[in-house]
């Protein structure tokens, strides 16, 4: 069973108000025991309660709010891997109209808006609470700050990859009208770069917390946010900012995680996505679920708990698999080009491709009968929830792995005048001596994206990939969002992408609570 902290709400979680960064509804946050907060966020144990409130809005992408945006599926709607399935056209339109690149403001992902802007709030929050408290040691302390600002930045981080041109604020509203300025995409990127430098240079986030392994326990610490996690998302951020003063810099944290021993591949590519794959060398960073300490429901979203990501990409009415006895709901099938990409020899492909064409059961919208394998539903996974099983899948979300890693380095040396048979063919190769591939001679860029489409799969890294492309010299047609998102030979994706969809439409709740607030243009 796992036993990480970070599930753990604190005291405090429920009465902390959701956060829309447009609206005064957050800004009231009412102490259960009725203390003054100043009076009330004093102590240490008080102090975390404030931090574990703050990580958990993490847990809520996938359903809550009154939506699904589970983060794989968000990205790969967009992207060019799958189709958006459900049960018909209708079923989340805000995705097939997103599929379409004809999404509007009120067809968006209007709650991964709310989520976001929920933990920016409960990381001001923190943040403030620590300027009272007296009974804390300084290196908690510090420790406490840099890990609210670490996951401050991945809250704007997933905004800004979205929406782009976003309110930013990193002091909670206080006065009317409770609006924030709204800054264009690359102000918000300037700011979340050096607030991450920051973070990354105080030193104060440890590299990894390991999972029993180097006579450390750790166990209850899996789940925070580390000096690895930090590491990649600053080569996230300016990969897809297209940054190449940091280029680097980046390079060198990249370097510094294959340097630790701590960090290696998973010699079975299937085994990273079982249950006992989770947290082991290959994990930079996981978002925690759990099944049988559930306290999740239907009726409760927000509560600790599982996931409903499984469920939503399974087939329908599915009853020829013994390990599995649930009902999936038919999101997110592969589409055939996909499974077709992979060689046989390619041991990904069978740990990536669920392939049940030829079995019977309820055909939904766009069903191929193939399905993403890496999270598909097993009963082991969910039947210990105590109730409302399909929406707690213990499967952890595995949001940057060790792979990632060396192909961000690789990508980062021959973008930097790395040679093409030096360090950047050795990272590559090793991700595919361990998919049973044959070793390249020689790699360029193109290759290195190609090698993240294969790896990568479902996992939401393809969609964002296509759109940085666009500014990188040699990627090839295929790995480019004008070229690769075009209109489909089956009548699904009529409309192609252009420069002008690179950030959704804002939510026109959003909209409303700010008149000042631009919409993005989309059109």
């Amino acid at each position: 069973m796992k036993t990480n902290k970070i599930l753990v709400i604190g005291l405090l979680a429920a009465a902390t108000v959701l956060a829309t960064g447009c609206s005064d509804s957050f800004l009231e946050v009412e102490n259960p025991t009725g203390e003054p907060l100043e009076e009330y966020y004093t102590t240490d144990e008080r102090i975390q309660e404030a931090l574990i409130a703050a990580y958990d809005p993490i847990h809520w992408a996938d359903w809550g709010l009154g939506q699904y945006n589970a983060l794989n599926i968000d990205a790969e709607i967009m992207g060019d891997n799958f189709w958006v399935g459900g049960a018909t056209k209708t079923d989340m339109q805000n995705w097939h109209m997103l599929f379409n690149y004809e999404g509007n403001a009120n067809n968006t992902l209007s709650s991964l808006w709310t989520v976001d802007y929920s933990g920016v709030k409960r990381c001001n929050d923190l943040l403030k609470y620590l300027d009272w408290a007296t009974d804390i040691t300084e290196e908690n302390r510090k420790s406490y700050e840099m890990q609210a600002r670490c996951l401050r930045v991945f809250y704007y981080n997933m905004l800004w990859h979205y929406f782009g041109n976003v309110p930013f604020y990193l002091e909670n509203l206080n006065e009317p009208p409770y609006t924030a300025p709204q800054l264009k995409a690359d102000e918000v990127y300037n700011n979340l770069i050096v607030e991450l430098e920051a973070v990354i240079d105080s030193k104060v986030l440890p590299l990894k917390y390991y999972k029993n392994e180097k006579g450390m326990d750790d166990e209850g610490q899996l789940g925070r946010v580390t000096a690895a996690m930090a590491y990649m998302m600053y080569a996230e951020m300016v990969m897809y900012q297209n940054d190449e003063s940091r280029f680097a810099k980046a390079l060198g944290y990249m370097k510094e995680i294959i340097a630790d021993s701590g960090f290696k591949l998973n010699p079975d590519y299937a085994a990273i996505w079982e249950t006992s794959g989770e947290w082991t060398s290959e994990s930079i960073w996981e978002i925690n679920y759990e099944q049988s300490n559930s306290e999740r429901g239907w009726g409760s979203p927000l509560a600790v708990g599982g996931t409903v990501l499984p469920t939503l990409i399974s087939p329908n009415t599915f009853t020829a698999d013994a390990e599995w006895t649930g009902e999936g709901w038919g999101f997110l099938p592969m589409r055939l080009e996909t499974y077709e990409m992979f060689s046989d020899a390619d041991k990904r492909r069978d740990a990536t491709c669920w392939d049940v064409r030829g079995t019977e059961y309820t055909v939904r919208y766009q069903d191929t009968h193939i399905w993403l394998h890496k999270y598909r539903p097993y009963d082991r996974n969910f039947k210990s929830a105590p109730f409302d099983q399909n929406l707690n899948y213990n499967n952890n979300f595995r949001y940057y792995r060790y792979a990632e890693t060396l192909l961000n380095a690789a990508e980062l040396s021959l973008r930097t005048g790395g040679s093409a048979t030096g360090e950047a063919k050795t990272w590559v190769n090793e991700v595919r001596t361990r998919a049973g591939l044959s070793e390249l001679s020689s790699v360029t860029v193109d290759d290195v994206l190609t090698e993240r489409h294969l790896e990568f799969v479902g996992e939401g890294k393809r969609y964002f990939d296509l759109v940085r492309a666009e500014g990188i010299s040699g990627a090839s047609a295929k790995n480019k969002a004008t070229t690769a998102l075009v209109p489909d030979e089956y009548g699904y994706r009529t409309n192609s992408w252009t420069a002008k969809k690179k950030f959704i439409p804002i939510a026109q709740g959003e909209l409303d609570s700010d008149p000042a607030l631009v919409q993005n243009d989309y059109k």
